[in-house]
């Protein structure tokens, strides 16, 4: 915020205005946390994808099923782009990501992030098993 002074009935009051850049300032703060803080682990109901990430050297994969699961019907994923029920049962890699198969339908600089931001998905720390946090059972349709 930036102080600036007007005029009322000739007397001089500051008034305080937003500056301009507030947005670059946000995403420069929650780049540098993501960016600075510890690898996570899953929480209840994220997935640990972890089959093919860290054979490649990079961290495993964790994602955030009920976050997705809140805006889209399972069938957005299970059935549209593809996904099997069952956790290890995708061959989930960065080539067919980038030919715009599984994640990479949506994360594409035009839906949602792009793969260019490694971080933000390749989070999980050194040797996570590949699971359903919370147990091989959901709610949902079935055992996974």
């Amino acid at each position: 915020m930036k102080n600036t002074a007007r005029s009322v009935n000739n007397r001089k009051i500051e008034t305080w205005q937003p500056r301009r850049g507030w947005l670059v300032t946000a995403t420069t703060t929650l780049a540098l946390l993501l960016v600075l803080a510890p690898l996570a682990s899953a929480e209840y109901g994220d997935v640990v994808i972890n089959r093919i990430a860290e054979q490649e050297g990079a961290p495993p994969v964790i994602f955030p099923h009920w976050f997705h699961r809140i805006r889209f019907r399972c069938n957005v994923c299970h059935t549209e782009l593809d996904f099997e029920m069952r956790v290890g049962a995708n061959n989930i890699n960065m080539d067919a990501l980038q030919q715009g198969k599984y994640c990479g339908a949506c994360h594409n600089n035009e839906i949602a992030w792009g793969l260019q931001n490694c971080i933000m998905c390749h989070s999980g720390k050194e040797g996570l098993k590949p699971q359903i946090k919370g147990g091989h059972q959901t709610s949902g349709p079935g055992r996974w």
